[in-house]
């Protein structure tokens, strides 16, 4: 024992000395005896403290409180080790210094008690968490044995608790916001959604309210308590918002009390005060304390709500007393309540709506309010938006509010009810009967129903809502109604005596009942004008006028009664003027009086006033009473939209007229005059199709119109007419016209448009190659033109039909001398004017002493200068007609330079060169003054003056462009005029711009081709005409020209005659057209003769070549120039040789001796005159050969060979004739020179086949044997045409059959058949041969197969060679067809004879 205290002693020594390590020591001797010594391990902790050995310190404090706790030693060590390890160990600190601070309080010393206290909540305060703090301020509060002993020496609770809340505060603040933050980041979270989530994790177990709680229980300070009140209800609010739906009504409950209590308090929380307000479901707004919304206007008199509320409890609608304002006591003091004007109240009004958009409170007392005004537009929008915020509430808060949703229904379906009546109605009855289901017998919403049926004209059914309404509620306005149900039932009677007993109810001042009685009145005048409807009792001015003049009297916008007084003063008392200012007076008052708004727009239309129309049309259409409601017997109102579509078509915004129309067909299906406008609509816009059908469907409707409408049935035949104009159906058009004409006759406009729709159709048949039919369509025009002048001779487009209709003679000028001269004479001198043919006479010196001196004679030419005259006169009689019309006068004087250009293009020989030119330019400069605007004009001028001034020409072409890049023909007029100047690369790059704005503009690829031809590549421009031909259409003369002369080029140069047939037919069509638009052209007609030739019409080659020679000797005899001796010589020649293929030797004979004989005035030298020559002889020499005169045939031939030289073709034709002639001596000549000839042209195709002939005719085997071997042989050349491949195969069969070689397997028929088939399977002669000399049907039916598919276009197959293929195949009908195809030939005859 003695051991354990000196030990002990020695301990505190060391401590004391601050020797640790011997403390230690000694400590650890004490407890090595005795281990349950307190005082051993209090040292031992300190010791372990000094030398900053905390965990051994700790452990050694934590064994001395556990021997002896109650000992306050050992926790005065734990205090002051966790006091120097800061925040570390707080939770620890916690514990030991509660612990030793209850030691203290039981051993009654307060003082070290609080100590303790106050170092704790000081380090957590400064090192520790808001939620150690936090506990530690927990230790001050009431409950705790600490506070009873403390309580006085600590901060009151209110304090603590304050804190303590300001903690929890910044907790959830940041927790929510971190937690926000975290979950934002998930795929597919929403910010909303995130938001909610997180605080209602939080909010849910949140403690706050229960510290507010404690606060307000036990702070003394006013201000503090209504701060954490405030906080409370906010608290719990944002809590109840995030609360799923099972979870709020205990919430709920805790809002509303706490809410409650606040203004039963009068605390001045606008959240409390609108809770108490907004959250009460009920039916009507008188069931709030007045007092409360009186208390609410004072306290928060800048809130939204605030001014809602002042403004309705001093209005009309107000159900609440109102307060008389008082003076008040002081000067500067302002009254609580003023009563203020109904225009401030409504302004008020709006200005607190606009502040209060989630108040529903206010919502409903505005729509009531606007409803109250007749605002129903308003009022709809206002109740719409309350809808939406009463379920806002309901979710927020949990209660269903069905009365408040209830209540807004109402008023939402009372404002549809009057709102673009009938539009909403199906929407206003959905309301209604969604209350009638819960509320049977709710009066608001019966009425509504009643009057949405009374709009649908469902009478019957309309009463009976109306009079359970009135069962509920006995109201005036109700009995009312149901009175005028009957009325609009026919019941008049029952009606009247309904509204009359009305009216000893309605005499109170209240303007609501003034003007219920003043509808009243309005409607016993309609009675009392239904009832009786003769004149003398509409006209009785004290019956239904003098109540609807008492209505007014009493309600000054009661709109129907101002109608009705418009139709009495226009049907009745004839006055005009009265009438319109009642009808436009209703209309000011109520869009919805379409019957009013229908006699206004008549009565603008008859004055023109179209702006006023549309104005009253379009008010009309958007008041909604148009369109009945679906179900509805009611019909729709469809004028205004036809109105609209009348107006907008005049302004020829087409689209929009379209739109209109179609608007009022879906009311109206069966209104002709707006299927007429919809057809003109889609005429105007180029929707022809359905403008066709629409005007169909008008005429369906024409036998329904009545008596007055039976009149203007013609306008949609003339407008089906029109459609058929515009999509090419001109005859159908015309046909239309005339229907018109027959029983509207001299109607100027339909008369002009069939004039106008013949001379389009003329030009239409001119472009489509219908010469002859353009010529009678003019005729046709011209008998229409006459007739016109007779009545409305001063008409422009009258004259401008007949310039164009002489113009057309100028393009079909093969039937010239069809021209109506004397008809055209007479039109023109119809009531003339001088001065007006006058125009231009200094320049183009026509005027109507001109035209009476070029009379018209037999000669062509003097046809077309008188056409060309009559077209000036016209044109400048059209200019003369519209002198007050600048646009037309511009487009008059176009037409006058057009016509001026058209003369110098068709000018004669006698002519001027340039006049006419000139006089057109002045016309085109003339147009471009009246309007700068038009690319045409300038494009006219760019043209006219290309060849007179190239500056002024450049110039207009590119101002034109600058109007119009897009247009292809002044691209192509600019590419020609670079041409023409000699500009290439500018002339290229016009005319492929040209290509690229409109790749099917013909007269770019022509440019294209006469480029390509003047830098002499002849390949690339024949490509370019044929394509631009291929484009054009009829009447392109250039394109034609210049197609016909480079494909003849072509042809003339080729190598391969047998494809001539196939390439020669788009040729001689391109002729065939221009000889149509143009007078004879000895160049063009000899070209056309040539193209005739091949084809083998001979009788039509001589008729035309002997007009060429005639026309050529003509001029040779004028002018005696060589090239027209040339010219005459070749065309002679080419006479000789046609007339010799027709069979007439005689004039052929005559025609080669006469080109022979012109030949020989050429030059030597002349390239010409031998060619001319050598077909010269070779006509004659044939034409000698047929007429037996062999020996003159001979010497044809051998004259040949002088000039051409020993020509083999030449050459096989002079053996020939030798050979016909007989003579041994001369056949024997004949054989030797073709051997002799064979040397000189071994591969010569005709010499050899010659040679081959003779020797089979002569049994020469020898030769025969040499013959065959050189045709096997040259059959498989490539350069051999299709009949010379077939004239080989012949002669080798023919050898085969005739000279057979016994020898020679090959060389049999069969062989030699079956050779030509594998050499050529896709020809027709080698299975001919074939099926001639087998008994199987197969090669004759392949035979045929070929020779089909070689018949032209795709082949050079002849008819005769088809027809020989069809003749072998051994079937009757195959023989027919032979024959259809050559019927000169035998073959097909012998086939059928066989059958």
């Amino acid at each position: 024992m003695s051991t354990i205290k000196g030990a002990l002693k020695a301990a505190k020594g060391a401590l004391d000395a601050h020797q640790y390590d011997t403390a230690v020591e000694q400590a650890n001797k004490v407890l090595q005896e005795d281990p349950k010594n307190y005082h051993a391990n209090v040292f031992l902790g300190l010791a372990f403290e000094k030398k900053g050995k905390g965990e051994e310190s700790e452990k050694a404090y934590r064994a001395a409180t556990s021997i002896k706790s109650s000992e306050t030693l050992a926790w005065q060590g734990l205090i002051s080790l966790y006091e120097q390890q800061g925040g570390r160990r707080l939770d620890d600190y916690h514990t030991a210094a509660v612990h030793l601070a209850t030691l203290f309080a039981v051993a009654d010393d307060k003082t070290r008690c609080q100590t303790v206290l106050d170092k704790y909540t000081d380090l957590a305060r400064s090192c520790g968490t808001r939620a150690q703090y936090k506990r530690s301020l927990e230790v001050l509060l009431p409950g705790s044995e600490i506070f009873d002993y403390l309580e006085g020496r600590i901060p009151h609770p209110s304090q603590t608790y304050t804190r303590i809340a300001e903690l929890v505060e910044q907790d959830e603040k940041e927790k929510i916001n971190s937690e926000i933050g975290q979950r934002r980041t998930r795929l597919g979270a929403r910010i909303d959604q995130v938001t909610a989530e997180v605080k209602r994790d939080v909010l849910q177990n949140s403690v706050l309210e229960t510290v507010y709680q404690n606060v307000i229980d036990w702070t003394h300070d006013d201000a503090t308590r209504r701060t954490y009140e405030e906080k409370l209800l906010q608290h719990a609010y944002d809590t109840l918002l995030v609360l799923p739906p099972a979870q709020k009504p205990n919430k709920r409950e805790q809002v509303i009390d706490l809410a409650r209590g606040l203004v039963i308090l009068k605390h001045t929380l606008p959240l409390a005060w609108k809770i108490s307000l907004e959250w009460k479901d009920i039916e009507r707004i008188e069931e709030l304390d007045v007092g409360i919304l009186r208390e609410y206007c004072e306290y928060f008199p800048e809130d939204g709500l605030s001014k809602v509320l002042r403004a309705y409890l001093g209005s009309e609608i107000s159900a609440f007393p109102k307060l008389v304002a008082q003076e008040t006591e002081k000067e500067d003091e302002e009254p609580k309540f003023v009563s203020i004007s109904a225009e401030d109240r409504l302004l008020l009004m709006t200005d607190g709506i606009e502040d209060s958009s989630t108040s529903v409170l206010a919502h409903r007392i505005m729509s009531e309010y606007y409803l109250f005004l007749d605002e129903y537009e308003s009022a709809v929008d206002i109740a719409r938006r309350a809808k939406r915020q009463v379920l806002v509430d309901a979710q927020v808060s949990g209660l269903a509010l069905v009365n408040n949703s209830d209540a807004v229904s109402i008023l939402l379906g009372t404002a549809l009810v009057q709102y673009q009546a009938p539009r909403h109605h199906p929407e206003a009855r959905s309301l209604f009967d969604t209350i009638l289901a819960r509320k049977p017998s709710n009066s608001s919403a019966l009425l509504g129903i009643g009057l949405v049926l009374q709009e649908n004209q469902e009478y019957a059914t309309a009463i009976e809502f109306l009079e359970r309404a009135l069962e509920q509620s006995p109201d005036t306005r109700v009995k009312a109604e149901v009175a005028w149900c009957r009325v609009l039932q026919g019941d008049y009677s029952k009606g009247l005596s309904g509204l009359e007993e009305c009216l000893p109810d309605v005499t109170s001042p209240d303007p609501r009942i003034k003007a219920l009685k003043a509808q009243v009145l309005y409607r016993i005048g309609v009675c009392m004008w239904n009832m009786d409807e003769s004149k003398s009792s509409r006209k009785d001015r004290s019956k239904a006028y003098a109540r609807f003049i008492s209505s007014l009297q009493l309600d000054m916008a009661l709109a129907p009664a101002y109608t009705s007084l418009g139709i009495y003063y226009a049907d009745y008392a004839k006055d005009r003027a009265r009438a319109r200012k009642c009808f436009q007076k209703a209309f000011e008052l109520s869009s919805s009086e379409v019957v009013a708004a229908e006699r206004l727009a008549h009565s603008f239309a008859k004055t023109s006033e179209w702006d006023l129309v549309e104005a009253v049309a379009q008010r009309v259409v958007e008041s909604g009473r148009l369109r009945p409601s679906p179900g509805s017997k009611k019909k729709g109102i469809s004028w205004p939209f036809a109105a609209l579509g009348i107006v907008q078509l005049s302004r020829q915004d087409y689209p929009k007229s379209i739109v209109s129309f179609q608007s009022a067909l879906r009311l109206t299906p069966k209104d002709y005059y707006s299927w007429v406008g919809l057809g003109e609509s889609y005429h105007n816009s180029g929707r022809y199709t359905a403008a066709t059908k629409a005007l169909e469907q008008a005429q369906k409707l024409e036998p329904e119109l009545g008596p007055e409408a039976v009149g203007d049935a013609w306008f949609s035949k003339y407008m089906l007419a029109n459609v058929h104009r515009e999509l090419g159906d001109y005859d159908v058009a015309i046909a239309g016209y005339k229907d018109v004409l027959s029983f509207r006759d001299r109607e100027y406009g339909v008369s002009i448009a069939s004039l106008q729709t013949m001379i389009e159709d003329a030009w239409h048949n001119i472009d489509l190659g219908f010469f002859g039919r353009a010529v009678d369509s003019v005729q046709q025009a011209l008998s229409i033109a006459q007739d016109i002048a007779t009545w409305s001779g001063h008409a422009f487009n009258l004259w401008k039909s007949i310039g164009d209709l002489c113009s057309i003679y100028t393009y079909v000028q093969s039937s010239i001398e069809l021209l109506p001269a004397q008809d055209i004479h007479k039109l023109l001198g119809n009531d003339f004017d001088l001065e007006a043919y006058g125009l231009l006479i200094e320049s183009d010196g026509v005027d109507w002493a001109a035209l009476e001196s070029s009379a018209v004679g037999e000669n062509a030419g003097s046809i077309l200068k008188y056409c060309c005259h009559a077209a000036l006169l016209a044109y400048k009689r059209a200019i003369s007609c519209c002198a007050n019309d600048p646009c037309a006068k511009a487009v008059a004087w176009f037409n006058l330079g057009w016509s001026q250009h058209r003369a110098y293009v068709c000018r004669t020989s006698e002519d001027a060169p340039l006049k006419h030119l000139k006089a057109a330019v002045q016309c085109f400069k003339k147009a471009i003054e009246m309007e700068s605007g038009n690319a045409e004009f300038w494009n006219a001028l760019g043209v006219v003056t290309t060849p007179l001034n190239p500056r002024v020409a450049q110039h207009a072409f590119v101002r034109s462009l600058f109007l119009n890049e897009k247009s292809a023909q002044v691209w192509t007029n600019l590419g020609i005029f670079y041409l023409v100047e000699g500009d290439v690369q500018l002339a290229n790059d016009a005319f492929a711009r040209a290509q690229s704005v409109d790749p099917d503009h013909a007269q770019a690829w022509l440019g294209q081709g006469l480029l390509a031809a003047q830098l002499g590549e002849a390949g690339e421009a024949r490509n370019l005409f044929t394509h631009s031909f291929e484009i054009s259409n009829a009447a392109a003369p250039q394109i034609q020209r210049s197609y016909a002369s480079s494909a003849l080029d072509h042809l003339l140069s080729s190598s391969m005659p047998a494809k001539e047939t196939a390439e020669i037919l788009q040729p001689l069509l391109a002729v065939r057209q221009l000889a149509k638009q143009s007078l004879p052209d000895p160049s063009f007609d000899h070209i056309y003769s040539l193209l005739q030739e091949r084809v083998g019409e001979q009788a039509d080659t001589s008729q035309r070549l002997f007009s060429v020679c005639s026309t050529l000797e003509a001029d040779y005899e004028t002018t005696e120039s060589t090239e027209t001796l040339a010219r005459f010589a070749q065309a002679k020649a080419d006479l000789s040789r046609s007339q010799l293929a027709e069979g007439n030797f005689e004039s052929a004979a005559e025609n080669a001796e006469t080109a022979l004989a012109l030949s020989e005035e050429m030059s030597s030298s002349d390239a010409m005159r031998t060619k001319i020559g050598l077909s010269a002889y070779l006509s004659a020499g044939l034409t000698l050969y047929y007429r037996g005169l062999l020996d003159e045939s001979i010497d044809m031939f051998r004259a040949s060979l002088k000039d051409k030289g020993p020509d083999p073709d030449i050459v096989c034709l002079l053996y020939q004739v030798l050979w016909a002639k007989g003579v041994e001596q001369e056949r024997s000549t004949a054989r030797e020179q073709l051997l002799d000839c064979v040397e000189q042209h071994p591969r010569h195709v005709g010499i050899i086949l010659l040679l081959g002939a003779i020797a089979v005719l002569d049994n020469d085997r020898d030769t025969v044997e040499a013959v065959a071997d050189d045709l096997r042989s040259l059959r498989t050349r490539e350069d051999l045409t299709p009949s010379q491949s077939q004239r080989v195969a012949q002669l080798l069969n023919a050898i085969a059959a005739v000279c057979p070689n016994d020898k020679d397997e090959g060389s049999t028929q069969m062989s030699e058949a079956t050779t030509a088939v594998m050499l050529s399977p896709f020809k027709s002669y080698g299975w001919n041969q074939l099926s001639g000399l087998s008994d199987d049907r197969v090669p004759a039916e392949i035979a045929v197969l070929t020779a089909t598919k070689q018949a032209p276009p795709r082949g050079a197959a002849t008819a005769e060679d088809v027809s020989d293929a069809f003749a072998k195949a051994g079937h009757g009908d195959d023989a027919q067809k032979s024959i259809m195809l050559a019927p000169w030939k035998p073959a097909g005859w012998e086939a059928l004879s066989q059958i």
